[in-house]
Parts: C-alpha cells; structure tokens; sequence
C-alpha cells in the first residue's frame, strides 16, 4: 500500500481554500453590485420626488463607480487560461537610454507595486540591481494573489517613455525603454528537459534593495541558458541551494511558457517573443512632454492622466488587452 504523500495532499487543500476565497470574492462583489444597483433606483426615485437635479451629479458618481466594478467582474471571467490564476513573476530590464532608462525601470517598479497594493496582492523580491546613477538596472518580482498572471500577461513587451529628462542639462526631450517579462509562478513539476551542457550556472553576492531577508554573501544565483539565451536569476531565498531551485523553477517555467507561445504563434500567424528593448517593439507609449498620454499601442486604449497610471491605476489597459485578446482569439476560432 502506497504511503500518502501529504506535501501533495497540502498544496490540493491550499489550491482549493484558494479557490473558495476566489469564490467567495466574486459573491461578495455580485451582492456589492445589487446593493449599488439598488441606491441608484432610490436615489433616482427621491430626485424624481423631490424634483431635485441637484442630485444628477451624485447619482452619475454611482453610476461611474457601478459600470467600474461590473466591468471588473466581467473582465474576469475572460481569464480562462490553464495558469491565469497562478502567481505572476515580473521582470523588468532597463533598455536604451542609459540612467535615464534605469530611472524610468524604477518607475515602472514602483507603478506595479502600486498596482498590487489596490488589488490587495503581495509582492516579493526575488532579485534587485540598482543603476549605476539612478534607479534600478534589473528587477524581479513575484506577485502573490489569484490571478495575478491572468491580469499581468497583459504587460510583457517594451515599454516606452518619452519626457524631458532630469539628468540632461539642456532639457532636451528623451526617449527611454524598458522590457518586461511576465510568466506564471508554476510551481509543479513541468515536463522540461534541460540538459546540464545547456546552461550556466553562476554565483554572486546580493545587492540592491530585496529587503531584509536578502543574505548579503554569495548565495545569489544566475541560471543562463544557452540555445535560447534565457537568463534567470535569485538572490531572495535564505540559502544558496534554495535560490539555485527557485531559478531553475523559473527557468522549466520560463522555456515551458516560450514552448507554448511558438505553438501559439505558428497557428494564429502572429509574432511571439519579444527580443530587442528599443524603437519599434514597444507595446505601450508614456509620454509626458510636451503633452500627457499613455496609450497602449495594441488595443489603441489610452488616457491623459499620466500620474494616475504612474501610480498604479493600469487596470484600463489589463481589461482592454484582456478583452482584445479575447476577440483576437474568437476571430480565430471563426
């Protein structure tokens, strides 16, 4: 008789109280929505009594907020992928642009932190390298909460940032990029072959801003694969053999998530793996002088409040590129 495995039968029962929380939220948000749905009837009902179009203004404010929650929810039901409610790990690179471009990677840090913060995520450094002047050169991050993949594939690609640069004497106008990648926090065991020839395996000390719990001594790691080029790299973990997993989780993650967008792209005809952190590959411009606006250059979303982006409010862009994609997949399908 075989023994029971309980570190098996642990992260079932996890998964599932995950899944009852999910459930719970989204019953929770539904009776939000009849609730809302109803003090806009009442608030109507009292205006129409009272002949009083004082009240148009507070009863618009409700609805603004009630179309904003609905469109939450239903936004939701699009994620349907096989690791859409898994954790999401994110990592940011500083491109062209020298220390303005490390500067413009910490903002970008900064607004997902933001980000995760309203949607009552956690977020964990798994590793951190300042910029030589300013800002931060490479981070990655994990973000811990259901469905934190399903919202944050929308923003892999290069992002790009036009203002006029505090580090340039002149005031000249600069133009910076950073790429992000965003895969999903798999943590069974995938079915990845990765042959010992095939990588790189480095140590180094940790740096940067992890925390507190980042060992300043060198059991950071830095997994390099090289037929596909893929580098990985932790310095969070309390040891080195614990760092040295969780890249090469990541790693199988990450070569997992490559093998399956080259399927992807093969049957739909559209381009996969974004390469090259310049002109020409970003997924959405910031711009910040000589006029405000972020757009979002595949779903053509866009908004002139900069700062509101900057901190944090990004769920305009996830919902349309979750609903583009949606179509995009539909249209397939047809």
């Amino acid at each position: 008789m075989e023994a029971p495995n309980f570190w098996d039968d642990a992260e079932a029962s996890q998964k599932k109280m995950k899944e009852l929380s999910a459930l719970k939220d989204d019953i929770n948000t539904y009776r939000s929505l009849e609730s809302q749905m109803e003090d806009m009837e009442t608030m109507i009902e009292m205006g129409y009594e009272e002949n009083d179009p004082s009240i148009i203004p507070e009863i618009q404010e409700m609805l603004d907020q009630f179309r904003s929650d609905f469109d939450a929810i239903r936004v939701k039901t699009l994620l349907s992928g096989e690791y859409d409610s898994e954790n999401a790990i994110v990592k940011l690179n500083a491109g062209a642009g020298g220390t303005e471009a490390c500067d413009w990677c910490g903002m970008l840090y900064r607004m997902y932190t933001r980000w995760a913060e309203r949607k009552g995520y956690q977020l964990e450094v798994l590793d951190y390298l300042d910029g030589d002047e300013a800002g931060v050169k490479s981070v990655t991050f994990q973000v811990n909460g259901t469905n934190a993949y399903g919202y944050l594939k929308s923003e892999k690609g290069v992002h790009r940032l036009v203002r006029i640069s505090p580090f340039n004497a002149a005031g000249k106008r600069q133009t910076s990029f950073v790429s992000c990648d965003v895969m999903p926090d798999i943590e069974k065991d995938l079915d990845v072959e990765i042959n010992d020839d095939d990588i790189r395996i480095d140590t180094y000390r940790s740096s940067g801003a992890g925390g507190q719990h980042i060992n300043k001594t060198s059991s950071a790691i830095r997994i390099t694969h090289f037929p596909t080029g893929i580098v990985v790299q932790c310095q969070n973990e309390r040891s080195q053999h614990q760092n040295k997993d969780k890249a090469m989780q990541m790693l199988k993650a990450k070569l997992f998530m490559l093998k399956q967008e080259e399927a992807e792209a093969k049957l739909s005809g559209i381009r996969g793996e974004v390469t090259d952190i310049g002109w020409g590959h970003q997924i959405r411009s910031y711009v910040m002088q000589p006029y405000t606006m972020v757009k979002d250059l595949r779903t053509n979303e866009e908004t002139g409040n900069v700062d509101a982006v900057m901190d944090g409010s990004i769920d305009l862009f996830i919902n349309a590129y979750l609903k583009w994609m949606a179509l995009q997949k539909k249209n397939l399908q047809q």
